[in-house]
């Protein structure tokens, strides 16, 4: 994948108060109800790691506690790090005790998320909100954490950071690469409010085009499974950056389908491809398109700006994206920009 370059203009916002903003695009665009921004953090202020998916230990974690720490904030271990279920950092019921616990506490102020993996859906429908809707935070996360980002998102207009979870930092900092800095840091200067702006190079497959739209997305084949669901993704009148990993280019063009299908991207006002870690086809079995052929195909009929190769998703290039709040997507010859 080509290196992709990474621009945060110094924009602090005020910390003290929670930000509402009220948006309206066009008219099937959900955001009729003010977003909700929770709190911009400050120095001093804590920030919760729980497993609402994988297992994770305590030494895995320590570089981002360190890194976290280094930044100015305190940390408060959840009860679900160093818990193992099989696959899982615990139970269902400990897992979403532990998530819960976290949601409710006034001196946490930002929940990390310490991986990705499987088992957030298993966990939310037994999540009650209400103290967190009052009293929201920063949910942090990506992969299938897109549960928890769609279902914030469609029930409540809360905004959430997608982004590198604490499996994602280097055990060495020292031998971390520019662009994994930059996109750790970025998680940083997104929890102060700072203003964010990304860009991406130029790539021949980019439809051109501006867009303003309010930003949703995430994992696409978590996006699949949430179809028809209380968390299910709306895309009227947004902005949709999708990635993946480790799936077949046959599965990749049915999850396009399902989103084509659906009405998703019919309704959208801007389309974002991160990274895509495609399985290689099995001898004989070739699907014959690739990815940037799988989503042409879908999105021909529409004239919004399309985006390739844009540095989020499981990979190095993974910056921080705060969902919900509004963006504007240029798209032109010379590049991509996406700016809060």
């Amino acid at each position: 994948m080509n290196r992709k370059k990474f621009i945060s203009s110094v924009f602090i916002a005020n910390a003290s108060l929670p930000l509402i903003h009220g948006i309206r695009f066009n008219e099937e665009d959900d955001l009729t109800k003010p977003i909700i921004v929770p709190k911009y953090l400050k120095a001093g202020d804590t920030i919760g790691i729980t497993c609402p998916a994988g297992f994770i230990t305590d030494k895995e974690i320590q570089p981002s506690v360190q890194l976290m720490q280094n930044w100015g904030f305190n940390i408060r271990i959840g009860d679900t790090v160093n818990k193992k279920d099989f696959t899982f950092g615990g139970t269902d019921l400990e897992r979403a005790k532990d998530f819960q616990q976290m949601l409710d506490d006034p001196n946490i102020k930002a929940i990390m998320c310490a991986r990705g993996g499987y088992g957030s859906v298993r966990i939310i429908d037994q999540l009650d909100f209400r103290k967190f809707v009052s009293h929201p935070k920063w949910i942090i996360g990506f992969s299938d954490i897109t549960v928890i980002h769609s279902h914030l998102n469609r029930n409540f207009n809360i905004g959430s950071i997608h982004s590198k979870m604490c499996n994602s930092f280097p055990d060495d900092m020292s031998k971390a690469e520019p662009k994994q800095i930059d996109s750790m840091i970025s998680i940083k200067q997104a929890l102060q409010g700072e203003k964010m702006t990304y860009t991406a190079p130029s790539n021949s497959n980019n439809k051109n085009g501006k867009a303003l739209g309010s930003l949703v997305g995430g994992n696409l084949k978590t996006i699949e499974s949430l179809s028809a669901s209380k968390s299910d993704i709306n895309t009227a009148g947004k902005i949709l950056f999708v990635e993946d990993t480790g799936e077949y280019l046959y599965s990749i063009d049915r999850m396009f389908w399902n989103l084509k299908r659906s009405g998703k991207l019919s309704k959208i006002k801007g389309l974002i491809i991160g990274g895509f870690k495609v399985k290689p086809d099995d001898p004989g079995e070739e699907f014959g398109k690739t990815v940037y052929d799988i989503v042409l195909e879908k999105v021909k009929e529409y004239d919004y700006p399309v985006c390739f190769d844009f540095p989020v998703g499981h990979q190095k290039e993974n910056y921080a994206l705060k969902c919900g709040l509004a963006h504007k997507l240029e798209v032109t010859n010379s590049g991509s920009s996406l700016t809060e």
